[in-house]
């Protein structure tokens, strides 16, 4: 679907607040509801950090952070 559309709905793909460029793909499958972040690079390319299955309305702080730093590290390497 991101490959193709050229507009994802933000049921699938979300901007996630208070974040530079940090997004979050939400997959169902059944009753279950994964996520997994990502960001993208010049554009086109869509770089997926850490994924997780959401259980709370609430997204775990950690799994930010933890794409956050993942995204940094990709960006310091990648200059």
């Amino acid at each position: 679907m991101i490959e193709e559309l050229p507009r994802v709905p933000e049921q699938f793909l979300k901007h996630i607040e208070n974040t530079d460029g940090l997004f979050e793909i939400r997959i169902q499958q059944g009753s279950d509801i994964f996520r997994i972040f990502c960001f993208f690079d010049r554009g086109q390319l869509i770089i997926l950090t850490n994924g997780f299955q959401k259980k709370t309305q609430k997204t775990p702080k950690q799994e930010i952070e933890k794409a956050l730093k993942i995204k940094s590290e990709y960006e310091n390497e990648n200059k």
